[in-house]
């Protein structure tokens, strides 16, 4: 039965629920091609973990739900997991959690650290939330190696601590005369994070490139490896950046020759979607159907408890930023100011993102 279910799927892209025997939705996910997915979990595979395994074991039906797009899939099957929390999906998240990244600005050696919970201390800067709580402590402990301010001990006053021996410190442990250099160093950290400064980011590429001339490829290796871990947080505070600013996005997505769908978008929200048809005597029709719901979603407020992103809200941002970079769609931001009665400026944008390009992020 479930397997002349699966079958006859449709080979589109969509979201799949997975249900046990009493009806509970115990894993939710997204495809491109719904059934060559689903069929993927049925077939023998020695590749399947444990935990595919048990939850083929538990699969009693199978729910689709069709999209247009797959970015529409992603977002749908975002949204089932954080409403209906599927036993399977928590489990086979990520156990780490989010983490964040917090400086106490207020301390003589302001400290570096990774917390669970976003800081309101007014004293602390806080970068996040990040995904993966290894990638994080990787790159934190790669930058503080790198910039020499891996202390073991910065509390004490009389004497060095062995990474000071090593290299890794600048002497914090000693006393005060390197309380300049470290606030210079943080202050170099704080601008990569939050993507003013990329000097410490060229210093050890440049290392890195330095150390495979010399055929030094364990060095390099570990240069590139705590590059990569550091280049996961800057894109991860580029998607909560561009998120924040709450701007108004209008995406355009192909379906074929004749046919697009139009999402309003703003912040982590899709506002509005819609598809169209390109008939070209009923183009001015159209177009004063787009300009109509940009007025009408785009002066929406969208209500928020707090100005940064929550843990739930960062993962529909991140979707909605990957599909801006994807090169799948086109989009443009509408300035608010385009919104105020009549205005050309508006409708020049809604024909450019129609026949144009992207707009860079």
């Amino acid at each position: 039965m479930l397997k002349e279910k699966v079958k006859h799927l449709p080979s589109t892209s969509g979201v799949y629920l997975m249900k046990d025997g009493f009806g509970n939705v115990i894993y939710v996910g997204k495809a491109k091609n719904l059934k060559r997915r689903v069929q993927s979990y049925f077939q023998n595979s020695s590749s399947h973990s444990k935990k595919i395994i048990k939850l083929k074991n538990n699969i009693d039906d199978i729910e689709v739900r069709l999209t247009d797009t797959e970015f529409e899939a992603f977002m749908l099957e975002c949204e089932f997991i954080q409403s209906l929390k599927p036993f399977f999906n928590r489990k086979m998240k990520n156990p780490q959690g989010y983490t964040y990244i917090t400086i106490q600005m207020d301390h003589q050696y302001p400290e570096i650290t990774m917390t669970p919970e976003p800081s309101s201390d007014d004293h602390t800067l806080c970068f996040g939330p990040f995904i993966n709580k290894n990638t994080v402590a990787k790159a934190l402990i790669g930058l503080k190696e790198f910039c020499r301010i891996l202390c073991t001990q910065p509390s004490k006053k009389d004497s060095t601590c062995l990474n000071y021996s090593l290299g890794l410190c600048i002497g914090m442990c000693a006393g005060d005369a390197a309380a300049n250099q470290y606030r210079t160093i943080i202050n170099n950290i704080i601008g990569l994070l939050n993507g003013t400064d990329q000097s410490l980011l060229n210093q050890m590429t440049n290392k890195m490139n330095e150390a495979s001339a010399k055929l030094d490829f364990e060095t390099a290796r570990k240069y590139r490896d705590d590059l990569d871990a550091i280049h996961f947080l800057l894109n991860k505070e580029k998607v909560i950046g561009f998120t924040e600013e709450n701007k108004n996005i209008a995406i355009l997505e192909y379906l074929d020759d004749d046919h697009f769908k139009l999402f309003l978008i703003k912040r982590n929200k899709v506002l509005f979607s819609e598809k169209y048809s390109m008939i070209p005597h009923e183009y001015e029709k159209m177009l004063s159907s787009i300009k109509m719901n940009m007025h009408k979603y785009f002066k929406t407020i969208i209500s928020q408890d707090s100005p940064n992103l929550s843990k739930p809200e960062i993962d529909a941002a991140q979707i909605i930023y990957s599909y801006l970079q994807s090169g799948n769609c086109r989009y443009t931001i509408i300035p608010a100011t385009w919104l105020e009665s009549e205005n050309i400026e508006l409708e020049n944008a809604i024909n450019q993102l129609i026949v144009g390009i992207p707009l860079p992020l």
